[in-house]
């Protein structure tokens, strides 16, 4: 099993959707752009969002395993995905990437 690279790539905020919507919330979100998180296997890794991370890991569990290509040829590299959590008023993009090094 292979370790699992996450880079956030980007974070959006719909200002429009949430004052349509949302009922005001303290706290949202941690991650920024740029932070890197390394999945060892399927295992979460520490401060990612867990909400997050439901709905990346069955693509994580995928690359962890040497699968890939997924929807045939969606990503020019086929051992890799770009995901979006949930949150549809601040949704954050993650790329996710198999690595060489094997999970411990």
């Amino acid at each position: 099993m292979k370790k699992v690279k996450i880079t956030v790539i980007r974070k959006v905020c719909h200002k429009d959707l949430m004052a349509q919507y949302e009922n005001p919330i303290d706290h949202a979100c941690d991650m920024q752009e740029g932070q890197v998180f390394i999945a060892n296997g399927w295992q979460c890794p520490e401060g990612l969002c867990l909400s997050a991370w439901e709905t990346m890991s069955p693509f994580v569990m995928t690359l962890a395993h040497g699968g890939g290509n997924f929807y045939d040829g969606w990503m020019r590299n086929p051992y890799s995905a770009m995901i979006s959590c949930n949150d549809g008023f601040r949704p954050v993009s993650f790329l996710i990437e198999a690595l060489d090094e094997e999970a411990e």
